[in-house]
């Protein structure tokens, strides 16, 4: 039986994680959500991947759901992690979306739980569940308006529309476009210029970016502060100094 995901542990630090189920537009089941939390949490384990990217097999995403395995009573989530082992825990290290084709309902939301966006021009996003009885439930509702302007989001979750990557670029919600059958290498060069930085520092920032929103205003600087203070008082972070002064590249340990 083939894998429906595929893994890939890169030598510059970034894990390439790919839905492998093209014949059934890479939609999710439940044996492919266990796969992808397994893949995840061996990413989020190595010291020597800094940051992910998940991307689809056969020119396509992710058609989200895979409604045969619904109707046959299997749900594609696990308990306290959501859709595909992520939507409501995604992993500590920044996530990448290299996006071609369709990325659609549980696809867009597993999309929207990534840190960052790449797209092909000609892929669409959607998360189009209101026109099969469903909502959106597995992240899209809550954190599309937040990725992208309040009237537009409830626009395609109330007509279930597709929105195209470039006007999905000008919105925010995709980082870089590139051109059809390219989205994976843009991923890669993104990737590639995250993992040139110290593993440390990089979690961190993203910790404070991905929930500082949800914090009371007193506790902002107190919450970044226990997230930061190790970093500062980390080997790299006397390393990329030294690295600075000395003209020459850094050496990270992670420690």
């Amino acid at each position: 039986m083939t894998d429906p995901v595929l893994v890939e542990f890169r030598e510059e630090g970034a894990t390439v994680i790919t839905i492998n189920r093209p014949a059934a537009r890479n939609a999710f089941d439940y044996r492919t959500t266990v796969g992808m939390a397994e893949a995840l949490d061996e990413m989020d384990r190595r010291d020597d991947q800094i940051v992910g990217i998940i991307t689809g097999a056969g020119g396509t995403f992710s058609s989200g759901l895979d409604l045969k395995a619904f109707l046959a009573g299997e749900r594609p989530t696990l308990e306290g992690r959501g859709f595909g082992g992520m939507t409501e825990s995604p992993p500590r290290k920044p996530m990448i979306a290299a996006v071609e084709g369709y990325a659609l309902g549980g696809g867009c939301e597993i999309v929207l739980a990534c840190d960052l966006v790449v797209a092909a021009e000609n892929a669409k996003f959607g998360i189009p569940e209101v026109k099969r009885g469903l909502v959106a439930a597995a992240g899209g509702l809550l954190r599309l308006p937040r990725r992208i302007p309040y009237a537009v989001a409830m626009e395609l979750a109330l007509t279930g529309d597709f929105l195209d990557a470039r006007p999905a670029h000008a919105y925010g919600l995709v980082n870089r476009l590139t051109a059809p059958g390219g989205a994976l290498e843009g991923a890669l060069e993104l990737a590639r210029a995250i993992a040139a930085n110290g593993p440390l520092a990089v979690r961190a920032s993203k910790q404070v970016v991905a929930e500082a929103a949800t914090w009371p205003p007193d506790e902002t600087w107190r919450r970044m502060r226990a997230i930061t203070g190790s970093v500062f008082a980390s080997d790299d972070a006397k390393e990329g100094p030294r690295a600075f002064a000395e003209n020459r590249a850094p050496r990270w340990t992670g420690r």
